[in-house]
């Protein structure tokens, strides 16, 4: 029995537990205003509505959150609770939300976006609220119960509502400092602060912050410039100049006097400097007193008048540029003519040399006499100098020498002669002109003893030419000319032709004229004539003229085959022709008569403008890459093969100056009754 009223009672909690069912309709998230000045409250609310299945009490959790992280939770049987936050600051803007938890049961509410206007107003303190100029004043801003990041702005409040400035980022901290220096003039020293923050969302920046008063003590006074010297001042009179200033404790502090950029007097430690010298028109200007101390300076400035003893000395030359024993005089005045001692002096050396203590000069000039004169006058004890007269003496040039740089006279049609011209005396500048065949090239001018340096391209063919120069100076003498020179322009081989006649076929036992042509080069000319693949040349020899005929009397079938020919000078290695096959064929019967005529009658080519025309090949027979076109393109087959019963030769010496274009036109033809 008893054991059945303990199982009985086991079972009731669990029962209970059954009868005990709820669930969370809503929970919800409210405010005053969504809106809260900054140093006020934000006050949430968080309620739960919940459906029971029976009538009881029971614990509600109440979580607040911001931004999903937790701030705060609470218990209550009630079905809300209030959560305050005071006084809010900026960073606490953000999305709000509660969550209830309730029987194992969680729900949370909407998020509710909650700004905070406006930042607290910042406080500015320094460091020292006393400093002296050239100290800095050390400035701290802070916003207390803000949370970074921050931009400080701080300012030195100026007159006018003018005001300097200065920022600084600070992204852990919530103050930030910064330093102004002190500077010249400034006595009561007046600052402000200003913090901005800035979020995802905006920013906002706070009122400015208290006014910090910094007081400047001054280390030394403006500083006071006098003279000494009289109210008006002449040259020869003296001048005192003096710098003071009052400390206000004993500091290291520099005096300097200075005119223009130039420092004329200055001391350390002391109170006053004094700049004092016999006054000169140079003494004319503006004084600067500048006192320094650190970072600290302070100047003042007077303006000195000196007026003019005598005015600057004048050098007159007879002339400045003068041939070499020729009479230079120099005159040294004065205008107004005061009495004063003069003397002429010559530089360089950079002292002078004193050449004479009077007020002219006569010398007969040398070249060394060339040089820079100034003449000096001294009335009581004030010493001016003139302008400086430069004079230069002329020697006369000398005859000038033309050289070439290259060690022959002889040079290649298309290079660049490279010449010099140089007289060995003479004072420069020296022109140096370049003459060929009496016209002028070009004229240098040469600064120093050295020579001239010309460039001629050789761009036509002649085999000599003719070259000269002159030199002169501002010597009164006429110009020197040098010797004439001749220079040797030699031609390279171009354009080699290689031809026969009769052309192509050569009977067995019969004759074969071969003719090759250099289209230009100088003479004389080197002509060898090869059979292909033979080493040594049939024919070698040194012609002056552009043409070679030679003949080969007895041709036989097994001296068939390719022949070339080869061309060449003094400044050209062999250029070769193109290639030429002869073959050889049986005599014919009817031949015979003829050949045997031929043979015994004193052959000769025919003279006239066209009679080496048939020794070129045409176009059928040519296997050379560089075929020789035939003069006569209406020759036809019967033509090329057609047998020639007599032939004069005639051969003519060429003119090596002409182009040799023509050359290559001339031609060795049949008599009227050849076909």
């Amino acid at each position: 029995m008893y054991f059945a009223v303990l199982v009985i009672l086991l079972h009731c909690p669990s029962l209970k537990a059954q009868d005990d069912v709820i669930t969370i309709n809503k929970v919800e998230l409210t405010a005053p205003s969504l809106k809260v000045k900054n140093g006020m409250s934000i006050e949430l609310t968080c309620i739960v509505d919940i459906s029971k299945s029976t009538s009881f009490q029971m614990q509600h959790a109440f979580l607040f959150y911001k931004d999903d992280s937790l701030l705060h939770n609470t218990t209550s049987e009630q079905n809300r609770t209030r959560y305050k936050i005071s006084p809010a600051r900026f960073a606490d803007s953000g999305s709000y939300k509660c969550t209830v938890e309730a029987n194992r049961k969680t729900k949370s509410s909407n998020d509710l976006d909650v700004r905070v206007e406006g930042l607290s107003q910042p406080k500015l303190t320094a460091l020292k609220r006393e400093v002296t100029e050239g100290e800095v004043v050390t400035l701290r801003c802070e916003v207390p119960e803000e949370k970074p990041p921050f931009i400080f702005l701080f300012r030195k409040l100026l007159p006018n509502q003018q005001f300097q400035k200065k920022s600084k980022q600070e992204l852990k901290e919530n103050f930030a400092s910064v330093e102004f220096p002190v500077e010249e003039g400034d006595r009561i020293l007046r600052f402000q602060c200003t913090a901005k923050v800035t979020s995802a969302v905006y920013s906002e920046t706070s009122e400015p912050s208290n006014m910090t008063i910094v007081t400047v003590v001054e280390p030394f006074s403006h500083p006071k410039l006098t003279s000494k010297s009289p109210w008006n001042i002449t040259e020869g009179d003296r001048i005192d100049i003096v710098c003071t200033t009052i400390l206000v404790r004993k500091y290291e502090l520099e005096i300097l006097i200075q005119k223009d950029s130039r420092i004329l007097n200055s001391t350390r430690g002391q109170s006053s400097v004094t700049y004092s010298t016999i006054a000169t028109v140079e003494h004319n200007g503006n004084y600067t007193c500048k006192v320094e101390l650190g970072r600290v300076s302070k100047t003042t400035s007077m303006n000195i008048v000196v007026a003019e003893l005598f005015a600057k000395p004048i050098l007159t030359p007879s002339l400045t540029d003068l041939d070499e024993n020729a009479r230079l005089s120099l005159w040294c005045h004065i205008n107004g003519s005061p009495k004063a001692n003069f003397s002429i002096i010559k530089r360089p050396p950079e002292n002078g040399i004193l050449l004479k203590t009077f007020s002219n000069f006569t010398i007969r000039a040398q070249v060394n006499d060339t040089g820079s004169y100034v003449c000096r006058a001294e009335i009581k004890g004030i010493i001016k100098e003139s302008n400086p007269v430069q004079i230069t003496v002329y020697a006369p040039v000398s005859e000038p020498v033309l050289s070439v740089a290259s060690p022959s006279t002889e040079m290649v049609l298309g290079d660049t002669l490279l010449l010099r011209c140089q007289s060995m005396s003479g004072t420069p500048p020296i022109n140096y002109t370049l003459f060929r065949e009496n016209r002028l090239i070009h004229t240098i001018t040469v600064f120093n003893n050295t020579y001239a340096e010309f460039r001629d391209r050789q761009t036509k063919l002649n085999n000599r030419r003719e070259y000269r120069c002159e030199a002169s100076n501002r010597h009164s003498n006429a110009k020197r000319s040098s010797y004439k020179m001749n220079i040797t322009v030699i031609a390279p081989v171009r354009n080699v032709s290689f031809g026969s006649l009769p052309y192509g076929e050569v009977e067995d036992g019969g004759e074969i004229n071969f003719l090759c042509v250099v289209g230009e080069g100088s003479l004389p000319i080197n002509f060898r004539i090869f059979k292909q693949n033979d080493q040594k040349p049939l024919f070698n020899e040194s012609r002056m003229e552009t043409r070679l005929h030679w003949q080969k009397k007895t041709f036989h079938k097994q001296d068939a085959g390719k022949y070339f020919c080869d061309a060449s000078n003094r400044v050209t290695e062999p250029m070769r022709s193109n290639l030429l096959t002869v073959k050889g064929k049986h005599p014919s019967m009817e031949m015979s008569g003829s050949t045997a005529a031929t043979n015994s009658t004193s052959e000769k080519l025919p003279s006239g403008p066209n009679h080496y025309t048939e020794f070129y090949p045409g176009s059928g027979y040519i296997e050379d890459e560089n075929p020789v076109k035939p003069t006569d393109e209406n020759k036809g087959p019967d033509h090329e093969s057609a047998e020639v019963e007599y032939t004069e030769v005639e051969v003519s010496t060429p003119d090596p100056y002409k182009d040799s274009g023509e050359n290559r036109h001339s031609r060795i033809e049949g008599s009227p009754d050849a076909t």
